[in-house]
């Protein structure tokens, strides 16, 4: 049974989030998933996973409008987990399985317990981030986890993180002592579908302990009415944004990367 827009509305207002929601078929997966293996192999696995930044600007595939309201796409990063253990697996004494790895487990990549408002300097409206699958998510190989309702709390202290290994480019994390972890929601999904999650949603994600890649392309969005602000304790740039659906009748972001776009793209990847 299909839940109603409405339906949906109301428990995204509620818990912040929603979660494995179908977005593309099985071709336009494997359209996407074929594009971004040439990325891999231009690139490099170490750059793609979490340097590829804004490339919605370069590949016409990763900016087709999907929501019929007045959005802008405000930024876009590949984010990926790559098996950094080997597939070794020994047995001690005990009868316990242990990775024989080039890195500890302890010093996996990982995602700290943040809120993504923390670096937007963005008011009149929300930030809505997208993360779109390209593979299976699951707890082993790191999918995300959330605090249902912890977007009503509003912004919480950061502070730089404790544990080395945070993909987060600033390093920094909610101080574990406030976050109710214990109430935490992992968010499975399978490759084509996506969640959505508040700008102030706490969340995170633990490291890939698998060996399945999980990558996804992260989508950031907010209203037309919302604008950026100087603030030193967010000075993040919008340097990318691009009206993907409706009409903006406010143009509080600049249009010259919008313009450009249009002249530069290449029409395939």
């Amino acid at each position: 049974m299909t839940t109603s827009t409405a339906k949906l509305q109301e428990i995204y207002n509620q818990q912040g989030f929603l979660s494995a929601l179908p977005v593309l078929n099985e071709a336009e997966l494997s359209e996407a998933r074929h594009a971004f293996s040439e990325l891999e192999k231009e690139l490099g696995v170490e750059y793609t996973k979490y340097s590829l930044h804004n490339v919605h600007l370069q590949y016409p595939w990763l900016s087709k409008p999907s929501w019929a309201l007045t959005v802008i796409l405000l930024d876009s990063r590949f984010i990926c987990k790559y098996p950094t253990l080997k597939p070794d697996i020994q047995e001690n004494e005990e009868g316990e399985t242990k990775h024989d790895g080039s890195v500890g487990e302890d010093t996996l990549p990982y995602v700290a317990w943040h809120q993504d408002m923390r670096y937007w300097g963005i008011a009149g409206g929300p930030v809505l981030s997208v993360w779109l699958g390209l593979d299976d998510s699951l707890e082993e190989n790191g999918a995300l986890r959330v605090i249902p309702g912890s977007h009503h709390v509003g912004m919480l202290p950061h502070r730089q993180a404790i544990h080395p290994g945070n993909m987060l480019s600033v390093n920094q994390e909610i101080p574990e002592e406030l976050v109710q972890a214990d109430n935490a929601v992992l968010c499975p999904l399978s490759a084509g579908q996506m969640s959505i999650h508040d700008g102030l949603l706490v969340h995170a994600s633990d490291a890939n302990t698998s060996q399945r890649r999980r990558c996804g392309f992260v989508i950031r969005y907010v209203p037309t009415c919302a604008y950026p602000i100087q603030d030193p304790d967010r000075p993040r740039k919008f340097h990318a944004t691009m009206l993907v659906s409706g009409t903006d009748k406010f143009n509080h972001f600049s249009s010259k990367a919008t313009s450009a776009l249009h002249s530069h793209l290449p029409r395939n990847i």
